[in-house]
């Protein structure tokens, strides 16, 4: 949700923020509606506080035998209540309209956020690891990985596409990286772990932005709840409706969770594989702070990412997303790819954003700074920390044997109860 006090300062810069986004000029038309939904807010004011003075005049006309004033009073009376419910419902409309067409628009994005329409204008910011040089051709890993576990024709027939069934080692490889992950961030990163709910109503998924603009990418229930596409929406929510004290410290969580997406905008898109499911696990974090704190809790985050991929051992490049490829919530956004071997490509495995106070306006989040009267709104910070399916393929790629076999990262082996290696299953 947008400040409509910095749209009325400063309508241009709006406008070209949104048109970084390839979103249509939208303040000239706002404007116009808030303009009319403040005069009408003064008209129903004027005609409330007319009420109740010729409301009390009546009891004084009468007072002083003046029939003819007291009973004009009395009509005067009577037309405003006839005519003041339509101006509150009208009022009540345009206000809804407003609100509604200010939902609908994506964040402005940072002033150092690239310009660009899609993903071939991100910027590479950094690189870490070597891609490992193999002896035999590296296959992809939904061709190595059925002979591990990772059966796709039992989930296919059971649920549909963009499923997958993990048995035995594969299920245990899948279990021991949320594991590993979580307890690395909680241990070594400062998150707090939460296990949040699984369904949510729309008001939380307004409140992080998928209502209403992307209802289509996500599931919903017969009783009217929503699966969450992230846990970004729940741990993101726990803050809704809250007046938080001075933050101080920002408040860092996290949680493991399966997700759920319908996956409606990536039609022909990773069909093969495990690389875009409609069910997966992914390590979520998210940090709400003060405003003069999301530049340092942004960084915190990224490193918090960055350390499990290297940890693992898996090569990455740090990408700066340009502002066409964004999020809609987000104003600042980095990504880390991973290198897939049988891809011979970097692809996406955590998304990092700060959102600023788009997300908190929605949510009416706010806190006190210490000494102040009044409340500001938060600001709130989210990112993979990692996706689990996405790091099961890399390690399967990265770590593949010329005789099908998959050695485990070092680190993973304390969650794998001295399994060093993942073989193929006659």
């Amino acid at each position: 949700m947008h400040d409509l006090r910095i749209i009325r300062e400063n309508p241009q810069a709006f406008d070209a923020g949104l048109a970084l986004r390839g979103a249509e000029p939208a303040a000239s038309a706002i404007l116009a509606l808030d303009e009319r939904r403040r005069a009408l807010t003064t008209q129903v004011q004027e005609a409330q506080s007319r009420r109740n003075d010729a409301s009390k005049a009546i009891g004084k006309a009468m007072g002083q035998g003046d029939t003819a004033t007291a009973e004009a009073l009395k009509a005067e009376v009577a037309a405003l209540k006839t005519t003041l419910p339509a101006l509150e419902e009208e009022e009540k409309a345009l206000g809804a309209e407003l609100d509604d067409r200010l939902a609908r628009l994506p964040n402005i994005p940072a002033p150092d956020a690239p310009a660009g329409k899609d993903e071939a204008d991100n910027v590479e910011v950094s690189r870490w690891g070597t891609p490992r040089e193999f002896a035999f051709e590296a296959k992809e890993h939904a061709d190595l990985g059925p002979a591990l576990g990772l059966d796709f024709e039992t989930a296919a027939a059971m649920s549909g596409a963009r499923f997958a069934f993990l048995r035995g080692q594969m299920a245990r490889l899948e279990r021991a990286l949320g594991q590993f992950m979580l307890d690395f961030q909680t241990a070594q990163r400062g998150y707090s772990e939460c296990a949040p709910p699984l369904l949510v109503r729309d008001e939380a998924a307004f409140g992080t932005g998928q209502l209403p603009k992307f209802a289509e990418d996500l599931f919903h229930t017969t009783d009217g709840r929503w699966l969450i596409p992230t846990a970004e929406v729940s741990l993101t929510n726990s803050v809704r409706e809250h007046i938080l004290g001075d933050l101080a410290q920002p408040i860092r969580l996290t949680a493991l969770t399966p997700c759920f997406r319908s996956e409606a905008g990536a039609a022909g898109r990773d069909t093969r594989g495990y690389i875009r499911q409609h069910q997966f696990w992914k390590v979520e974090l998210v940090t709400i702070c003060r405003p003069d704190d999301w530049e340092s809790e942004h960084g915190h985050m990224v490193a918090s990412a960055e350390a499990v991929l290297e940890a693992l051992g898996l090569p990455y490049r740090k990408m700066l997303l340009c502002a066409g490829d964004m999020g809609g919530t987000a104003k600042k956004t980095y990504d880390l790819e991973v290198w897939l071997p049988g891809q011979a490509a970097y692809r996406e495995i955590s998304s990092i954003s700060w959102c600023g106070d788009y997300q908190a306006r929605r949510m009416n989040a706010r806190f006190r700074p210490e000494g102040a009267k009044r409340t500001e709104f938060v600001h709130t910070l989210n990112g993979s920390g990692l996706a689990v399916g996405r790091t099961l393929v890399a390690v399967l790629e990265n770590y593949q044997q010329d005789d099908g076999s998959v050695i485990i990262p070092e680190a993973l082996r304390g969650y794998m109860g001295g399994i060093d290696r993942l073989t193929p299953v006659a």
